[in-house]
C-alpha cells in the first residue's frame, strides 16, 4: 500500500495483482470490512488530527469525518447481504429462469480533498461490499488520511490486489486506468468539468459510471417558519467546511415578509462564526484548502459587487498568513454575476427575496446544477410542492439528513448521476445476469 506519490512505471503493473482480485467471496468481504471499521474507530485520535492538518476543518469535524466513515463501512458491510437475484416463473414446463447480480469487476475510483476519508470510503465501500477489486486514486493535497484508511483494510485482512490506492498526475491516471480493458466501472467524486471529461472518455469505452459533481444548492425559507432556528441551521451548513461541501446551501431563496429578518438573523449567526486553526479548541470554521480557493473567492465577490452586490458580513481574506477568509453574506447580487452562476465552494452565502412560490422553484432550477436543494416551511401542502418540483438528486425540509450510508446520493442533470448511498450504491457495482435453462 504506497503512502506516497509514485510514478506510474511503478503502479501499472500492479493491475495484473488488481485483475485477480475482483469477486471475493461475500462473506470473507463482510468479515473484512467490519474490522476495517472497527480499525477506523480505534485509531481515530491518530487519523483526525491528519486530516485536519491537511485539510484544515476543525477536529472536532475531521473526527467525526472518520467515525462517519466507520459506519458507511458497517452499512455496506451488511447491505452486500441484500444482493439478491431471482426467479422468474417460466411460461414452459421444466424451465428455470433465474436473475443473478454479479460484481461487474475491477473498478477505478477518483476522490477529491474536501472529504479525504468520507468520499474515498464510499467507492471502497461499495466496490466491497458487491465484490469487486478497486484502485482508488485519492487527492495528493490530503494523502494521509486517505492513506491510513485503506491501512484499515490492509491490516483487517483485505488481500492483495483488492484495494490499491495511487497518487500522482490525476490526468496521467485517468488516461491510463479509465481506457484500460481490465477497468470495469468508473467513479468519480469532483469539479462538473472534470466529471464531464472523464464521463466522455468511459463512455468512449463502454464503460459503467458513477458521477458526484458540484452543485449551486437553493435554500427555499417560506414566511411560515422560525426564522431564528432557519437561520441558525443553515449557518451552520453553509459555513460546515468553510463552505467546501458539495451540497453546502449557497443561493439563500427567502420570502418577502420575512427577508429583512432572516437577513439580519443570518449574519449574525455569520459574524459569530470563529474561524482559525482547526486544531485549536473553540474553531468552528478552518481555512479554505488552498490559495487558489482565496482567489476564486476574492474574483467572485469582487465581480459581484461591481454588478451591485452588497456586502453584508465578510468579503476578504483574514490576514496574510494561511487560507483563511471571512464567513460572507451578499445581497442584491445580479444574477449575471458569476456567484450566481458558478459552484462557489466557499463561506459566502446569497440571499435573495421571493414572491411566490413560483418565483422560487423558477430560480432554484434555473441552473444547470441538481445535486441537493433545501426548504423550510410548516405547511405540508408547501413542502409536497417544493419536493416535486425543484429539480434536484436530493430535497431536505426544515433540517438537514443527506448523504446518510443508507439513503441515496447523487444528483441529476449536470451535477451527475448514479448513487453513492443506499441500496442503489452497491446496484451501481453489479450486473444483472439472465440464465435459462431448460431439460435436454
Amino acid at each position: 500500500m504506497p503512502t506516497a506519490p509514485i510514478s506510474t512505471a511503478l503502479w501499472k503493473p500492479r493491475i495484473k495483482a488488481f485483475r485477480h482480485g475482483a469477486r471475493s467471496r461475500p462473506s470473507i468481504a463482510r468479515k473484512i470490512m467490519r474490522k476495517a471499521a472497527d480499525l477506523l474507530r480505534e485509531r481515530v485520535d491518530k487519523i483526525a488530527p491528519l486530516l485536519t492538518l491537511e485539510q484544515g476543518k476543525p477536529l472536532a469535524q475531521a473526527k467525526m469525518e472518520t467515525l462517519a466513515g466507520a459506519d458507511v463501512i458497517d452499512w455496506f458491510a451488511e447491505e452486500g447481504r441484500r444482493a439478491y437475484g431471482r426467479v422468474v416463473p417460466a411460461r414452459a414446463e421444466g424451465i428455470y429462469q433465474i436473475v443473478m447480480k454479479e460484481p461487474v469487476g475491477p473498478v477505478a475510483g477518483f476522490s477529491p480533498w474536501n472529504f479525504p476519508i468520507n468520499q474515498a470510503v464510499r467507492k471502497i465501500s461499495g466496490a466491497l461490499a458487491a465484490g469487486c477489486s478497486i484502485i482508488i486514486k485519492a487527492p495528493e493535497e490530503t494523502p494521509a488520511s486517505p492513506a491510513e484508511l485503506v491501512r484499515c483494510f490492509a491490516d483487517a485482512g483485505a488481500p492483495a490486489g483488492v484495494i490499491n490506492l495511487v497518487y500522482g498526475v490525476p490526468a496521467e491516471i485517468s488516461e491510463y486506468l479509465i481506457p484500460h480493458p481490465v477497468i470495469r466501472k468508473i467513479t468519480f467524486t469532483g469539479s462538473t468539468a472534470v466529471g464531464k471529461q472523464l464521463a466522455a472518455m468511459a463512455g468512449l469505452h463502454m464503460k459503467r459510471s458513477t458521477m458526484e459533481l458540484g452543485g449551486h444548492s437553493p435554500a427555499i425559507v417560506f414566511d411560515d417558519v422560525d426564522t431564528d432556528k432557519a437561520a441558525k441551521l443553515l449557518a451552520a451548513a453553509k459555513y460546515r467546511n468553510a463552505g467546501q461541501v458539495c451540497v453546502s446551501p449557497t443561493r439563500f431563496l427567502v420570502q418577502e415578509k420575512v427577508y429583512k429578518t432572516f437577513v439580519e438573523k443570518f449574519v449574525a449567526q455569520a459574524k459569530a462564526i470563529k474561524v482559525g486553526d482547526g486544531m485549536t479548541d473553540g474553531t468552528e470554521m478552518g481555512p479554505l484548502a488552498n490559495s487558489r480557493r482565496i482567489t476564486a473567492m476574492e474574483g467572485m465577490i469582487g465581480d459581484a459587487t461591481q454588478r451591485g452586490a452588497k456586502i453584508e458580513t465578510g468579503g476578504k481574506r483574514i490576514g496574510n498568513k494561511g487560507n483563511f477568509f471571512e464567513p460572507t453574506v451578499l445581497t442584491s447580487v445580479s444574477r449575471e454575476a458569476r456567484i450566481m452562476n458558478e459552484e462557489p465552494f466557499g463561506p459566502v452565502a446569497l440571499i435573495a427575496p421571493f414572491g411566490s412560490i413560483d418565483d422560487a422553484v423558477t430560480e432554484a432550477n434555473r441552473l444547470s446544477y441538481g445535486l441537493a436543494s433545501y426548504a423550510y416551511t410548516r405547511s405540508a401542502a408547501t413542502a409536497q410542492q417544493v419536493a416535486a418540483r425543484v429539480e434536484a438528486g436530493n430535497m431536505a425540509i426544515n433540517h438537514h439528513g443527506l448523504a446518510l450510508p443508507e439513503v441515496p446520493f447523487g444528483g441529476v442533470k449536470d451535477s451527475g448521476y448514479g448513487s453513492e448511498g443506499g441500496l442503489e450504491a452497491i446496484e451501481a457495482y453489479l450486473v444483472t445476469k439472465f440464465v435459462t435453462q431448460a431439460p435436454i
